[in-house]
């Protein structure tokens, strides 16, 4: 009976990856079909990636995604670093109540979020664009530097900064030379976590431009209207090529910071 149920579970779970994984993977060899048919192989090329890189409109969504990716990330990490510290010295309550209300834009629909940012702009006469994409990709990275952060601040020594200020540390000094290098391991993590949303987020930098500036996600939903074009396939590729890269990197570095915690509570 138990070898029964372990094999419906490993089946269960090869149904579910084939189901998820096998439309990216076809993607992704189609990619390298020397024709535009998402059925026929027609021959290996490289072409599709070619033309890819000397589209002028490819080119920038791509310098449009990875600026906005990278400028918002560094944003949300500073703002979201320094939240994180102010919301842990908060009294029980309010901290519970700080963390929920942080919660929200996670777990809200980004269709909801996409559309409050929208009307929020338009209230405020800003005028959509590249601006309004980059504000809105903070917005929403935020919160996800914070909880990468308050992991790190409650398994840290509470005394650390009471300490260093009564060695006469300044209380910046001792947050930039005591608390952030605690820190380190959540603050990278949020950073790259914020980057993956930041780069592949399509319904918020939707509604945020309004199509006026246009990223990797919205080039492939333009161009995905008009027709399946081989160069997306190159394209889509690409994306996910970058984002798995960067969630094994995370993985990567909980698992150390896991592995070094337990040998602490060995020694």
């Amino acid at each position: 009976m138990t070898k029964f149920i372990n094999f419906c579970k490993r089946f269960y779970l090869a149904i579910l990856l084939i189901f998820i994984y096998l439309p990216i993977f076809v993607l992704m060899i189609f990619s390298f079909n020397s024709g535009k048919s998402m059925v026929k192989w027609n021959g290996f090329t490289l072409s599709w990636y070619q033309k890819l890189f000397t589209n002028p409109l490819i080119l920038n969504s791509i310098w449009v995604t990875v600026s906005i990716a990278v400028i918002s990330s560094i944003v949300a990490t500073v703002v979201g670093t320094l939240a994180a510290i102010g919301i842990n010295d908060f009294k029980k309550l309010s901290k519970s109540l700080v963390i929920n209300i942080t919660q929200i834009p996670m777990v809200n629909a980004d269709i909801v979020t996409g559309i409050s940012l929208l009307l929020f702009f338009i209230f405020l006469k800003i005028p959509r664009g590249y601006g309004t994409m980059l504000i809105s990709h903070i917005m929403f990275n935020i919160p996800y530097v914070i909880f990468s952060v308050m992991p790190r601040l409650r398994g840290m020594d509470k005394n650390l900064y009471e300490a260093a200020l009564d060695m006469g540390a300044t209380p910046a000094y001792a947050i930039r030379k005591v608390i952030i290098p605690q820190l380190m391991p959540g603050i990278v993590s949020g950073f790259i976590m914020a980057f993956t949303m930041s780069f592949d987020d399509f319904v918020i930098s939707f509604f945020a431009s309004q199509g006026i500036v246009s990223n990797l996600s919205i080039y492939i939903y333009s161009m995905a209207k008009v027709g399946i074009n081989p160069e997306i396939n190159a394209l889509s590729t690409i994306m996910f090529i970058i984002v798995v890269t960067l969630l094994v990197i995370i993985n990567i570095r909980s698992i150390r910071q896991q592995n070094v915690r337990q040998a602490r509570i060995k020694k």
